[in-house]
């Protein structure tokens, strides 16, 4: 492997590790809702309770499920869903990488 090739996926693997550390599965939704107070301002056409975020993924036997956020956790969960879309994203170029260099050593082989 050369060495151009191997420092580009050390410095993947140090960024698949780091991002590993926080990233949370899922897809965030944000939500409004009424109450059940009669009178409150969410019955009427104007604004409603919430943003109430939720983050959904697919579980084990490919069934959606999801779970609420508390407002405590949201900023920890924003960052963990967004560090999970950039952890596929480095695993992606990584799998490219390594087909590259797996192509590269095939054709080295051959034509020996």
């Amino acid at each position: 492997m050369s060495k151009k090739l191997t420092d580009r996926r050390r410095k993947l693997l140090r960024e698949i590790q780091h991002l590993a550390d926080t990233a949370i599965f899922g897809t965030l939704s944000e939500s409004y809702r009424t109450c059940g107070r009669a009178g409150c301002h969410c019955q009427g056409p104007g604004p409603k309770h919430g943003p109430h975020l939720h983050v959904s993924y697919r579980g084990d036997e490919g069934k959606t499920t999801g779970y609420y956020v508390p407002k405590a956790a949201e900023q920890a969960v924003r960052e963990g869903v967004a560090a999970w879309q950039r952890l596929q994203q480095r695993l992606r170029k990584l799998a490219e990488l390594n087909q590259a260099h797996t192509l590269r050593q095939a054709r080295e082989e051959r034509s020996r």
